[in-house]
């Protein structure tokens, strides 16, 4: 009886960073789903018109942390505010994962820390985003950092547990060009946003000085570009395999070229039938996931002998 007590104790995590340890790839996973979920929930915010339902940062009203309910009130300070509080769940979920990364991968526990401080630095932003009116040049740095956080997060799931490499000759012009035409299509993205209609508060009316049907068709054309290397690059693709039994390449190919056109029709979808508030919501969720889809591409389709 002694000596199973005994070997049930031993099983036990030793201490908290022993059980996060075990339970890191988990972490990497919800960090993934925090970090778009934060774009969907600020998206959210901007399309309700609830950008400056709290008129002031870090407090929602001077004086109070939290929007009171009574009748005037109104949605948007819950909106807002739901939006800063999915931040503190963001943070801890990071947090969590930077103590996992740490003890179970000293490799990469220095990556490990970079969800806590891009979560810190989102607030910062978010707080200025706030105090100078949704001013959408400081509104778009916002969302960049987001999809930035996005692709951060992927290559730390797929680092962590050592995703099989490609068997195949290097790509790697192409495979950058990818990723330069990528952050074209989310720059312009961004401000065609800024130049439209949906300025986040009914009394925040400043956008951008752009024509939004140009940057619209400029967008498209990125889009299009990217598109098209994206084809070239599964062509060259088509035949390679991952190392190992499990053929990752194959399915990130797969999975990011039904995204980007998906995508892609939801851009066209929203833009003809006059950027509807919902529409407009599940484009952000796309690109969110059309950034982790690349993400997860560029990191699996890296050949094993390739340095970058």
């Amino acid at each position: 009886m002694t000596d199973t007590a005994d070997a049930s104790t031993a099983r036990l995590p030793r201490t908290a960073a022993d059980f996060l340890g075990r339970h890191t790839r988990g972490l990497t996973l919800a960090n993934i789903a925090t970090q778009a979920g934060i774009i969907v929930t600020g998206g959210a915010v901007r399309l309700s018109g609830s950008g400056l339902g709290c008129s002031t940062w870090p407090q929602c009203e001077p004086g109070q942390f939290a929007p009171e309910f009574h009748a005037e009130a109104g949605i948007h300070p819950f909106i807002e505010f739901g939006n800063r509080t999915l931040t503190g769940v963001l943070l801890v979920v990071a947090l969590l994962l930077a103590i996992g990364v740490w003890n179970s991968r000293p490799d990469l526990k220095w990556w490990g820390l970079v969800p806590g401080i891009g979560v810190i630095l989102q607030a910062v932003v978010g707080g200025i985003t706030v105090l100078v009116s949704l001013h959408p040049l400081v509104v778009a740095p916002h969302l960049w950092l987001s999809l930035l956080l996005v692709w951060q997060a992927v290559w730390l799931a797929l680092a962590y547990r050592r995703a099989p490499r490609r068997v195949g000759a290097p790509l790697t012009v192409l495979r950058r060009a990818s990723v330069v035409l990528l952050v074209a299509v989310l720059f312009l993205g961004a401000l065609t946003t800024g130049a439209g209609p949906h300025s986040g508060d009914a009394d925040a009316t400043e956008r951008l000085a752009l024509d939004p049907a140009l940057i619209a068709r400029t967008h498209a054309m990125a889009v299009w570009a990217y598109v098209a290397l994206l084809i070239l690059l599964v062509w060259r693709l088509r035949g390679d395999r991952s190392l190992g039994d499990r053929d990752e390449v194959r399915r990130s190919w797969i999975v990011l070229l039904t995204v980007t056109l998906a995508q892609a029709a939801i851009g066209y979808l929203q833009y003809f039938t006059g950027l509807p508030e919902v529409i407009v919501g599940t484009h952000l969720l796309g690109a969110a996931a059309l950034t982790a889809a690349h993400a997860a591409f560029f990191h699996l389709t890296r050949a094993s002998q390739e340095q970058a």
